[in-house]
This record gives structure tokens, C-alpha cells and sequence, in this order.
């Protein structure tokens, strides 16, 4: 049993903790967001979803080291939720690892499958690639042209500083 003045209690105790909004009395979420519910994501109302992830998602869901934890052992290959547990060793409870992989399923960078008492998680790399077409591959093609034009010009100012 665990004594409640440990930190494993104390950890233990803030994973499972749910503050209350006493405006409207709904649960709040680890991340801030508004209740947690079925058709509610901890980024906001889920109803309206179109077929591929939010950007601001993606990006949320990557912000957490945890979850860039779950996600590169899941790059290793599937994992089921027991196992990525383990690969905390003890600094995550199972309740705050579930929360992390809830909040990767919604914003789709990882897919749950059962198979009878065990849930197997796997990587769905395609929400990174989008973001990053999206938005980083873009910068990077800027920041190259930009480098080579500054490379040619350091190279020619030293050429005819040789002549």
C-alpha cells in the first residue's frame, strides 16, 4: 500500500485529480480545456471534425514530452498500453499514461486496437507528415535558398578579394 505522504501517492493523486469549474460545474481537464467528454477533446468540440486532425491538435499533443515519449517507442513498433506503462518506470501511474495516449488517439497519432483483454497501440505517422508539409518544409525550402544565395555570395566575395 502506498503511503499518502510519498511522492508515488502524490503522483499518483495529481494524475487522477479533476479540477471543477464552478461557473458551470463541469470537470476540467489536465491540459485546461473545458469538460472531457465523449464528444469533447481537451482542445476543443470534436463534433465539427473533419476527416483529417486540427493542425493546433497535432501540435498540442507534440508539446508534451510524455506523449513524444509514448510516441517514439511506438515508432520502435506496437506497443500494448501495459508495456508503455512499463517504459515509464514508475514515473507515470497507468491512469496518467492512459490520459497521454487518450489525447494522442484524438488528435489521430495513434490507433487502438483490441484484442481480447489487451489494448495494442500503434503510430500513425500521417498527422506529423501533414504538419510538416504544412508548415516545416516550407521553412526549411526558405532557410536553404537563403543559405545557398548567402554561400554563393561568401564565395564570390572571396574570389575576387583572390584576383
Amino acid at each position: 500500500m502506498v503511503q499518502s505522504g510519498s511522492p508515488k501517492a502524490a503522483r499518483k493523486c495529481r494524475a487522477s485529480r479533476v479540477a471543477v469549474n464552478t461557473s458551470s460545474g463541469s470537470p476540467k481537464n489536465a491540459l485546461g480545456g473545458l469538460t472531457e467528454t465523449r464528444h469533447m477533446s481537451p482542445f476543443g468540440d470534436m463534433k465539427n471534425k473533419t476527416s483529417s486532425p486540427d493542425a493546433d491538435l497535432v501540435w498540442k499533443s507534440l508539446s508534451d514530452s510524455s506523449r513524444r515519449q509514448i510516441l517514439d517507442s511506438l515508432a520502435e513498433r506496437p506497443l500494448t498500453t501495459g508495456e508503455i506503462v512499463q517504459r515509464f518506470n514508475g514515473s507515470h501511474c497507468r491512469t496518467a499514461v492512459m490520459k497521454h495516449i487518450d489525447i494522442l488517439v484524438r488528435a489521430e497519432l495513434v490507433v487502438v486496437r483490441r484484442e481480447g483483454r489487451e489494448r495494442w497501440n500503434y503510430l500513425n505517422p500521417v498527422p506529423i507528415q501533414r504538419v510538416c508539409d504544412r508548415w516545416v518544409s516550407k521553412h526549411v525550402r526558405h532557410m536553404a535558398s537563403a543559405l545557398s544565395r548567402l554561400k554563393d555570395a561568401i564565395e564570390e566575395k572571396e574570389a575576387s578579394q583572390k584576383t
